[in-house]
């Protein structure tokens, strides 16, 4: 601890006696400062011993005493040391008077104790202190850095940070998720700041900032030294830090980043062996992939696992989004197998089927789309995902090309993420709005419009009805109100000018998409055909 008054007045050599303020002396000293100023106050900072002689004071006027006390109180100074047999054989009464009514502890100071010997006091309490903080926080280092050695993961790490600081202490991942905490009652504290981890993410490492209500007082580092940040720390404490505590916060940080940094080199590694695994299997070599996987991802070529593909569709990437299904792996104990593609545009995942992973990536994509709902385009979404149906080893090149057609469609239905499923059941005409898609219509059916546009007769309509009666003659007749000969008539002008035959299925398909894709049919039109 720092002097105090307490510790000065208890200070054998130096005499000092209370004359006003005694229950006030616990109020720490920063400095010891002789001033004979009228109103030393400018060349103050605050938590002073100020000591003077009252050379410049008219130390027995009340009046004039009360406004120099006040004034003094007013900017912190920690108290006064009037020292007698100097100017006074006394310390006057209207100065002790005047302290007592501000609250200001007073000093008396004898003759035969120099300003100087309590100046050397407070100087060597004050570099006591600092030394013992030093000390401190060197031993806190010391057990930091054996914790994080172990290899047994941040608990220990937090259990012997928080003892240092009498608190608490609690990591975060980068999803704003509660990976450990010390004590084990802090973990529900500590989830209750999620969204100050959140904010604290968005600023660029290190940063920090001090949150807290009247339960106690909680300081946020971020971890990492990159343009994002690896994860936080918070500590919760009754006051704030002191110097040995800061100490052992900063130990806390460095040794987290070094930490963090060391699992994304491993995870480098992890991701080169993972890109091998799945080139085995889209090559059709699940038996040398499984080989290659050993302990490290055939436990996830086991069971069934779903395999998805991520892009980015903001600048930030999929960076946030692949490092919350990592979080949500290592929580589960689960294996996720991860690897960026396109200069880490793209990622390609595979995951355990109904495991937490691919949970988060779906609470990921809902938050997204209730955050900025979008009509037409994922812009406003950091990732777009496509997500296969559950697949094993032999199955991956087909899930590939599952998550691949449902990134397609959740890109253009401006949509986080879109599930294969979703595909199978559904209908096929919404995919018909895509741009590519109306442009074939158009070169398709182009000729009939421009046929029917000189009025040689009604082709476009007449294949419609045709197409949409299966063929059957009589029946698309009398829809369009004219012979069955005239319409057989048009029906060969319409394969004449495609040059192409309609008794061929793909033929008819293809015409039926194209007039779908160019919303050339009516509601009562496509009833019909359905």
């Amino acid at each position: 601890m720092p002097p105090t008054l307490a510790s000065l007045v208890q200070h054998s050599a130096l005499k000092l006696t209370v004359r006003a303020g005694a229950d006030r002396l616990d109020t720490p000293v920063r400095w010891a400062h002789a001033s004979e100023l009228a109103d030393p106050v400018p060349y103050m900072d605050g938590g002073e011993l100020l000591l003077v002689t009252a050379t410049n004071l008219d130390a027995e006027n009340a009046d004039s005493m009360r406004r120099y006390v006040r004034r003094l109180a007013g900017a912190g100074v920690a108290g006064v040391g009037f020292a007698v047999g100097v100017n006074y054989e006394d310390v006057p009464r209207a100065l002790v008077e005047a302290a007592e009514e501000a609250g200001l502890p007073l000093l008396e100071v004898p003759r035969r104790t120099p300003f100087l010997a309590i100046s050397k006091a407070v100087s060597a309490a004050i570099a006591a202190d600092q030394y013992r903080a030093v000390t401190a926080g060197f031993e806190a280092q010391r057990e930091l850095t054996k914790a994080a050695l172990a290899g047994d993961g941040p608990a220990d790490l937090l259990a012997r940070l928080a003892a240092h600081i009498d608190g608490w202490a609690a990591l975060y991942d980068t999803s704003g998720a509660v990976l450990a905490a010390a004590p084990d009652w802090a973990a529900r504290r500590a989830a209750r700041l999620t969204p100050d981890v959140e904010r604290l993410r968005d600023r660029p490492a290190p940063a920090s900032v001090v949150v807290g209500d009247s339960e106690d007082r909680v300081e946020l580092q971020s971890l990492g030294t990159g343009r994002r940040a690896r994860g936080a720390l918070a500590v919760g404490t009754g006051a704030a830090l002191g110097t040995a505590e800061r100490y052992a916060v900063h130990s806390a940080v460095a040794l987290l980043t070094l930490t963090t940094a060391r699992s994304r080199s491993l995870q480098g590694a992890e991701q080169r062996l993972g890109a091998a695994v799945l080139r085995m299997l889209l090559a059709g070599q699940p038996d040398h992939a499984r080989a290659v996987a050993g302990d490290l991802y055939g436990g996830l070529l086991d069971a069934p696992f779903r395999l998805l593909i991520a892009e980015a569709a903001a600048p930030a990437g999929p960076a946030l989004f692949t490092e919350t299904m990592e979080a949500a792996a290592a929580r589960s104990g689960e294996a996720l197998l991860l690897v960026p593609e396109g200069e880490g545009e793209r990622v390609v995942v595979l995951a355990a089927d109904g495991g937490a992973a691919v949970a988060a990536c779906a609470a990921y994509a809902e938050a997204q789309d209730d955050r900025a709902p979008r009509e037409g385009g994922a812009e406003d979404s950091d990732i777009v995902v496509g997500l296969s149906a559950p697949a094993g080893p032999i199955a991956v090149s087909a899930a590939y090309k599952q998550a691949e057609q449902a990134l397609s469609v959740a890109r253009r239905r401006g949509r986080a993420l879109v599930e294969h499923e979703e595909l199978a059941a559904g209908s096929v005409l919404p995919l018909l709005a895509d741009d590519a898609v109306r442009a074939f219509a158009d070169g398709m059916l182009r000729a009939l419009h421009e046929h029917d546009a000189k009025g040689r007769g009604d082709l476009v309509a007449s294949l419609r009805a045709w197409l949409s009666r299966h063929g059957q003659w009589d029946a698309a007749a009398a829809d369009l109100g004219v012979h069955r000969h005239t319409l057989r008539y048009r029906m060969r002008r319409v394969e004449e000018i495609l040059g192409r035959s309609l008794d061929d299925p793909d033929v008819r398909m293809e015409l039926w998409l194209a007039l779908k894709a160019t919303a050339a049919t009516t509601p009562a039109e496509e009833d019909s055909g359905s």
